[in-house]
């Protein structure tokens, strides 16, 4: 992905800004203005909304008492969109991802060789798994910090598609259910449990456990209710990592302990 710049002048972002826009989780390192896309031809996309950039415009100011030359530093502030929120322009191509990116050989194994495995779509803001489609969504691999990080999010993603109901049928991720609800949370447990699983098969360390904190009050909730959330996630977690490695358990074997299944 490389810094974060402008899409016509190519000049990179500097200070906050860089923080402000990476950020952002946008798989384009490209933004503009307004006024620039719209001088390109080009047009923003009805309802995106841009971030506001900062810089400091430095100005040459006489005193009129001393007659001294003096520097003036004012504070401006632009509002820019990504690429991805633009129509009509032309977007240049990322060619410095295959790179910056060294796959792990036997993470990316362990990902091919799943069976039944769900289609695989970079380029996307977020990673995420979508039902409906029966796929992942991910940034592109560049996109993350190291990778170790990018396959223990593909676990995490892969954790969640083994739960569809061609695989698992897993009822945390087969049931309709919102972010926050405690099913929600049942389900993400489940996934993070399935990565930590398969990032030690891989001998690789599990770098999403930042993400997992802004599960961890809804974690938190759950548990005061049910007493049996982390037995049940660590064994969904499990079966969903064995399915994913191509192990199969024992014919009619349980992967819920005898003392938990009846409550």
């Amino acid at each position: 992905m490389g810094m974060p710049r402008n899409l016509f002048s190519q000049q990179s972002y500097k200070g906050i800004n860089v923080w402000l826009l990476t950020a952002m989780g946008y798989a384009s390192p490209f933004w503009a203005t307004f006024h620039q896309v719209h001088a390109a031809g080009g047009r923003v996309r009805k309802g995106a909304r841009g971030v506001p950039v900062v810089f400091w415009k430095v100005y040459d100011h006489e005193d009129p008492e001393t007659g001294e030359a003096e520097k003036r530093f004012v504070l401006r502030q632009y509002t820019v969109f990504n690429a991805a929120q633009l129509d009509g322009v032309a977007i240049p191509e990322i060619t410095v991802l295959a790179h910056r990116f060294t796959p792990i050989e036997r993470c990316a194994h362990l990902v091919d060789a799943m069976p039944q495995r769900p289609k695989i779509l970079h380029g996307h803001q977020r990673a995420c798994y979508m039902p409906a489609t029966d796929t992942l969504h991910l940034p592109h691999p560049a996109c993350f910090h190291s990778p170790e990080a990018y396959y223990a999010t593909v676990f995490h993603e892969l954790v969640h598609s083994a739960g569809h109901s061609s695989r698992l049928n897993r009822p945390t991720l087969t049931d309709s259910c919102r972010f926050g609800d405690p099913t929600y949370a049942k389900e993400e447990l489940v996934a993070e449990c399935g990565a930590a699983y398969l990032c030690g098969v891989c001998g690789i360390a599990n770098t999403t456990i930042d993400n997992s904190a802004a599960y961890l009050h809804s974690w938190m909730r759950v548990l005061r209710h049910d007493a049996t959330l982390l037995v049940h996630a660590a064994a969904q977690a499990q079966r969903a990592a064995d399915y994913i490695q191509h192990l199969h358990p024992a014919a009619g074997a349980s992967l819920e302990p005898a003392s938990l299944s009846n409550r």
